[in-house]
């Protein structure tokens, strides 16, 4: 498979470099400054929409606002030409299939694609993720300098896999919701050696793009487009359900439908496990969150936020349910807290239940 980065020229690798120190500086120089700013206005304030009423009245609150949307649009400005410009010879590695491949691609052309998804380019990407076989790669690509470089060679997910998701000797099937152009299911490939692994996802492009590198890293894999509130596979069936931030990008009612229909397909005794994003109780740091949602084209935090996913659960027929604090840098599952962390990162939480053996 084609890598666009080996293939840079010095200007395309100076303008991804430029964006990727842009972004490093405003979380761990701007946000900082911010903060102390605000920590110096007095007490703190005891509500979300208080903080952020109060951070709106900062100095630097326009430069730290307009950084943080300026730079995400230059990323997919960035990345977007880099691909086009390769757009041909993408197109044409997506096509070949080997003769005898080891996983399976299932695209559905008849899938009616949600409203609530179609409606927004989330992440400010143009045209979305769903919408042309390049805009797959464009994600892969600028998904490595949104996550800092920290999440090369799939780290990141593969920190989920070790550290958050049980071990199963003899598993014979593992689901990943909403997963993307794969990266968060080629790791579940080496958790659960023997199982079949499924990924999930509304968006054709992706799941393409996901066989052909699954294909190229000779893992099988099956990649399904389907929606993740109605899959379509068969009843207790899965020993684990897992999906990576997926929930967030979805409103509430999809979230309880996305939450039955795991329990649905887990056997008992299974396990889901979602790697999500979480509110601190800190009203300044989780005011940021909010607005980082709102300035990234990400509509339905606040859905996630005010949903009782533990309850949720427990509707659903899974006992055991709760979030555990996940540390991407280097720990994992982390069940003692974030930290003290001085940059703005995102509050990556880990949502665990079971259902019930029997």
């Amino acid at each position: 498979m084609i890598d666009i980065e080996d293939q840079l020229t010095l200007d395309e690798r100076s303008a991804v470099d430029y964006v990727l120190t842009l972004r490093k500086r405003w979380s761990d120089t701007v946000y900082p400054a911010l903060a102390a700013e605000y920590a110096a206005t007095g007490p703190a304030a005891g509500t979300v929409d208080r903080a952020t009423d109060r951070m709106r009245e900062l100095s630097l609150y326009p430069w730290y606002s307009h950084l943080e949307r300026v730079q995400q649009k230059m990323l997919w400005k960035t990345v977007g030409e880099a691909v086009v410009h390769r757009g041909e010879q993408l197109r044409e590695q997506l096509e070949k299939v080997p003769e005898t491949p080891r996983g399976r691609l299932v695209l559905d052309p008849d899938l009616a694609l949600p409203t609530w998804y179609t409606d927004y380019d989330i992440h400010i990407q143009p045209g979305s993720f769903y919408s042309d076989d390049l805009s797959a790669y464009v994600y892969e690509l600028g998904a490595r300098i949104v996550m800092l470089r920290d999440n090369d060679g799939y780290k990141f997910h593969r920190l989920f896999a070790e550290t958050a998701l049980p071990d199963v000797p003899g598993a014979t099937r593992v689901l990943d919701v909403g997963c993307g152009f794969g990266k968060s299911t080629r790791p579940l490939v080496d958790k659960y050696p023997g199982a079949e692994v499924i990924g999930v996802d509304l968006a054709a492009p992706g799941l393409r793009l996901a066989h052909a590198e699954a294909e190229a890293g000779e893992a099988a894999v099956t990649y399904l487009q389907a929606d993740g509130r109605a899959t379509g596979l068969e009843d207790a069936s899965c020993d684990v359900v897992t999906g990576t931030m997926v929930l967030h990008e979805i409103p509430a009612d999809a979230v309880r439908a996305t939450i039955t229909e795991a329990a649905r397909l887990l056997k008992p005794g299974g396990t889901m496990s979602f790697l999500e994003f979480h509110t601190t109780g800190d009203p300044f740091r989780d005011a940021t969150i909010h607005e980082h949602a709102e300035r990234n084209n990400e509509p339905f935090f606040r859905d996630l936020f005010a949903t009782d996913l533990l309850g949720l659960c427990a509707d659903a027929g899974l006992t055991g349910a709760e979030w555990t604090p996940f540390d991407e840098r280097r720990d994992g599952k982390r069940p003692e807290g974030w930290g003290d962390r001085r940059e703005w990162h995102f509050p990556w939480a880990v949502l665990t239940a079971t259902k019930p053996g029997n």
